[in-house]
């Protein structure tokens, strides 16, 4: 565990004024009633000048992480038809937000073309939809914010899987939804982040666990990759892993550092063929969402999808530093991954579909021992906020990818174990860090029904190491050694 270099420092009473204003109408979540005196104050809260909102957002099955196998020749029409329901999602809380009919009319509409686009899907895969008809319905999930100063839950270690393997309990998610119409809360966006979304990190706890001690053979070197920050003319709200061939699949701006041929019609022979921002030659290609300062500025994708047009807004922040390093398994050696090795980590949906592949955590230097899932943090100064991407480090030895993008890697256990029939590769841990304007609040791009939650926070990984490179670096991590 890393030493707390960092003095502490205090925020500032307007650092706290700003935070506070998103529940207010400084980019928060779309209100479902803004005024207090129309649902009254059952916890007598009006005591202290607090506001009981109520603020939500729609929520549907996933039914990309609900398919367990696809048939090659579907892919293509499958992968095309979840990204459609995306989009109607997307639509449909447009509609919501900017109050474009009932919410029942809206949801009505939106649960018809979800059925529609099932029924594509299913034929597809050579059935008729029947088995995805049950995942048609979305429905309006109220989410309670604290308004003028209101607490939410901070300091309590968040939900998610935490560096060293522990869980920590759960994702703050709203209850069954009311039926009204969402309104926009006066900011640029309308859907988030809120204050509740934010926790001093001095406040919290420290709740990383120590990694497990590494037996006789196990692996315990590290091979560095210095592929730069990212150029912002690659950025693009493209998704070549979910949404191969689908302009704007993931309805929100990514970074790229790596390969500079990534966007949403890249095959494997375009990355084998593109350039690199990797200094030792690797063109693998590794891709986050982009972070946004809430300062009420506009960026050049202000009235583009994936950008403004879907709530992702304020000016995009260019990480002080990426590190990428891959690490080894304190049972065993790692084995070579397999060239195009395709890897998620962490959930874009996980505020709406739970957070069971929740796994990105947020931090800031000299509080490293303290990581959140569910918040994002405010720093001392002097302090930069982190997030760190754990990749899974376990392999079923046979597939690039899978039907969910999921089922072919797996997160080894406490102990450092894989599932059986999986083995151990190495493990890409991914840490950037930004230096965020003072008393500037700042946001996850993300699906505009996400709200902006930190939560959501996600990285993709596609390896298109050399043969030579991989084989470098699985030496270099069984040797124990530090290289790159």
């Amino acid at each position: 565990m890393r030493q707390q270099t960092h003095k502490r420092g205090r925020f500032t009473n307007k650092t706290v004024a700003i935070v506070a204003a998103l529940a207010l109408g400084g980019g928060g979540a779309a209100l479902v009633a803004a005024n207090a005196s129309a649902h009254g104050d059952k916890g007598g809260s009006g005591r202290h000048g607090t506001v009981a909102a109520k603020a939500g957002t729609i929520q549907c099955p996933d039914v990309g992480q609900k398919l367990s196998w696809v048939p090659a020749k579907a892919r293509p029409e499958v992968d095309k038809n979840l990204a459609e329901l995306d989009n109607q999602v997307a639509e449909a809380y447009r509609r919501m937000n900017q109050r474009q009919g009932s919410s029942d009319a809206v949801l009505s509409q939106l649960n018809d073309e979800r059925s529609r686009t099932l029924h594509t899907i299913g034929s597809a895969m050579g059935g008729d939809g029947s088995r995805l008809r049950g995942m048609a319905d979305c429905r309006w999930q109220e989410v309670a914010t604290a308004a003028g100063g209101g607490k939410g839950r901070f300091g309590r270690p968040p939900g998610g899987r935490q560096q060293g393997g522990g869980q920590q309990g759960g994702n703050q998610q709203g209850g069954e939804g009311a039926n009204e119409v969402p309104g926009n809360a006066g900011g640029q966006a309308g859907n988030g982040p809120s204050q509740d979304d934010f926790v001093d990190i001095t406040k919290v706890r420290p709740n990383v666990q120590q990694p497990p001690r590494a037996q006789e053979n196990g692996s315990t070197g590290t091979f560095t990759t210095d592929c730069g920050v990212g150029d912002p003319a690659l950025r693009n709200s493209d998704n070549v892993i979910v949404a191969p061939g689908v302009g704007n699949g993931a309805h929100h701006t990514h970074d790229y550092v790596g390969n500079d041929s990534n966007d949403a019609f890249a095959d494997n022979r375009t990355f084998e063929q593109g350039g690199t921002s990797c200094a030792n030659g690797d063109k693998s290609t590794y891709y986050w969402p982009v972070v946004r300062a809430q300062d009420g500025k506009d960026e050049a994708d202000a009235d583009q999808l994936g950008g403004g047009q879907e709530g992702n807004v304020g000016t995009i922040l260019t990480p002080k530093s990426s590190t990428i390093e891959f690490k080894g398994n304190p049972r065993s050696k790692v084995t070579a991954m397999p060239k195009f090795l395709r890897i998620i980590t962490g959930d874009a949906k996980a505020f709406t579909g739970g957070d069971a592949n929740a796994n990105a955590s947020w931090s800031c230097t000299g509080f490293e021992d303290r990581q959140l899932t569910d918040k994002y943090p405010l720093c001392p100064e002097g302090s930069s906020v982190t997030r760190t991407f754990d990749f899974q480090s376990c392999w079923d030895g046979k597939n690039i990818d899978s039907a969910n993008h999921r089922d072919h890697v797996a997160f080894a256990a406490e102990d450092g174990s894989c599932p059986n029939g999986f083995r151990a590769i190495p493990q890409l841990v991914n840490t950037i860090t930004y230096d965020v304007p003072a008393n500037t609040p700042f946001a996850v791009d993300g699906f505009p029904e996400q709200l902006h939650k930190p939560i959501t926070d996600h990285d993709d990984f596609i390896n298109v190491m050399s043969d030579d490179l991989m084989n470098k670096a699985v030496d270099c991590i069984n040797s124990g050694k530090q290289c790159g």
